[in-house]
């Protein structure tokens, strides 16, 4: 058993054109006075980390963490989910998700995919340089549309996108076993890898690769219904990443899973701050310490009604209390009495 890092905080959802949020030093310094040890660091916003220069400068590189430990805080993982996402991208999502790439590029799939390839190349090779063993990602999605099936779908047509994108990510995984990283995909809806099953289809296709991972983070599995403690039993040894997010699922007589087309705080599923969901948190702590995780706790903060800043602040410490120091010896060895064989043998009659 190892003890769970934490707690550490993904910065996607507080970068920002204001103080302290606008730049690297700001956001570090504002990280580590709410209590995190360390942060998560999204690679799509160039005032946080510029992946060229990172890629390119050993001096940029040492400044960078240079900078994040004067501060007190651990750099913990890279991430690129909006990268992720556009290295396959159904055509009913094109105008949706052309805001993650350049201008240059929109309007433009099949450059805005082989920019976003490069994009996730070069990452996996910045962790390296970092001296980070694991990045944390989306799969992209091109079966996505068809989830419901109905109309019924052409045969052959998952099996096809499946195909398609295993194709796409062994260079990448390759990629990825060359430099020492696990691609931790987020289990997530609007990605083709959103449950167990859908995960193991892709796994399949990459040949079992030991660098495709899991980030694992029950609130996406509170809210299409999925066992959130069974799923680390099944993967325990594919859960590399591990976001700290909650959620509850309360449906009504007039909507369920499917949300209504509702916004996020009407929706029968909603996302909320650690602690305010309907996620057991001390039996997700216990299973992966149980597991040997030996990761992060990191708090990613989405909710539909509590202010980012104080969710980020309580985040803290709901991590730091819920991380287990593990035991260095079982609790009833005060009662241990040696290796005696012959009393070994006089107990089974021997």
């Amino acid at each position: 058993m190892r003890t769970i890092k934490g707690p550490a905080l993904f910065l996607a959802q507080f970068i920002g054109d204001s103080a302290p949020f606008d730049s690297w030093d700001g956001i570090t310094r504002w990280a580590a006075e709410q209590g995190y040890l360390g942060v998560q660091v999204p690679t799509h916003d160039a005032r946080i980390l510029d992946l060229d220069r990172a890629e390119a400068s050993q001096d940029y590189r040492d400044e960078f963490l240079g900078v994040a430990k004067a501060n007190g805080v651990a750099v913990t993982e890279l991430s690129t989910h909006l990268q992720g996402q556009l290295v396959a991208v159904h055509p009913a999502y094109d105008a949706g998700f052309d805001a993650f790439a350049p201008e240059t590029l929109r309007g433009r799939p099949g450059a805005r995919q082989e920019w976003a390839v490069g994009q996730v190349a070069r990452a996996i090779r910045v962790s390296r340089m970092l001296g980070l063993d694991r990045m944390a990602t989306f799969s992209g999605a091109l079966a996505w549309p068809y989830l419901y099936p109905w109309p019924q779908r052409a045969p052959g047509l998952v099996e096809a996108a499946f195909d398609t994108l295993a194709a796409r990510w062994r260079p990448l995984l390759d990629l990825a076993e060359e430099n020492g990283v696990d691609v931790c995909y987020e289990i997530h809806p609007g990605e083709d890898l959103h449950d167990g099953v859908t995960f193991e289809m892709f796994l399949e296709r990459v040949g079992g690769h030991g660098r495709a991972n899991m980030l694992y983070d029950p609130s996406h599995y509170v809210l299409q219904q999925l066992d959130y403690l069974a799923n680390i039993d099944i993967y325990r040894d594919r859960i590399r990443m591990f976001h700290v997010k909650d959620a509850e699922f309360r449906p009504t007589g007039r909507q369920g899973v499917y949300g209504g087309f509702q916004n996020w705080v009407d929706r029968a599923g909603r996302f909320r701050s650690p602690g305010d969901g309907q996620v057991d948190f001390g039996a997700v702590f216990s299973k992966l310490t149980q597991y040997g995780f030996d990761g992060w706790a990191v708090v990613e903060w989405e909710c539909a009604l509590k202010h980012p800043e104080d969710g980020a602040r309580e985040g803290a410490a709901f991590v730091r209390d819920h991380i287990i120091r593990v035991t260095p010896h079982a609790f009833d060895d005060f009662a241990a009495s040696g290796v005696d064989r012959a009393a070994i043998d006089r107990a089974l009659g021997l």
